[in-house]
């Protein structure tokens, strides 16, 4: 069976106002564009005050639930470093994990009950067989604006995917018309091209 005709699963995960919906949205219309069945569901609880974010994305030749179950999501994008470990159960050996190098303290680390952890990408390492870390906000401000990050993050996981340059540069002009285009797109490639050390 190949990649093709078995469902993949991608998870988003992060906090409130990081664009992760509107992530999954542009990926989703993107696989779409390819021809495949693709699903989406979200949970985004209590996302404006900066709460957990999720977004599962499941694509193929049919695909009949949009949900990954434990141990099957096959690419995962976190938003943010320590949002990441909430999923880590989702995750096997041979996915791949794309960690934005960005914190939002909770509340409990601002409270000084306890400390942000430092290693979290070395706990994802011990634990998949890929794991890239990006400074996607330092390259969505390189491309005019920080609010691009989502679009960075999108750039590195386009690579994963089963979809054509032109076919992200076509949902991305639909996503961002007029004077956006411009800094998504920049934004978009700088993500596609980046390369972990």
């Amino acid at each position: 069976m190949t990649t093709r005709e078995r469902a993949q699963s991608i998870l988003l995960a992060g906090v409130g106002g990081q664009g992760i919906l509107k992530a999954s949205d542009i990926i989703c219309t993107a696989i779409m564009y390819e021809g495949l069945d693709v699903k989406k569901s979200e949970v985004h609880g209590m996302a404006q005050r900066g709460g957990s974010v999720t977004s599962h994305v499941r694509y193929g030749e049919k695909v009949f639930s949009p949900v990954a179950a434990r141990g099957e999501v096959d690419v995962f994008a976190s938003f943010e470093l320590l949002e990441s470990l909430r999923y880590i159960e989702y995750l096997k050996h041979s996915s791949k994990v794309i960690l934005n190098n960005f914190r939002v303290n909770p509340p409990a680390v601002n409270l000084g009950v306890m400390d942000y952890p430092e290693n979290v990408p070395q706990l994802w390492r011990e634990r998949v067989a890929q794991v890239e870390v990006v400074d996607a906000r330092s390259m969505a401000k390189e491309a005019g604006n920080f609010r691009a990050e989502n679009v960075v993050m999108v750039g590195v996981l386009a690579r994963m995917l089963p979809v054509k340059k032109e076919t992200w540069e076509r949902v991305l002009e639909e996503f961002f018309p007029g004077t956006l285009k411009d800094v998504n797109l920049k934004a978009f490639y700088l993500g596609y091209r980046f390369s972990p050390a």
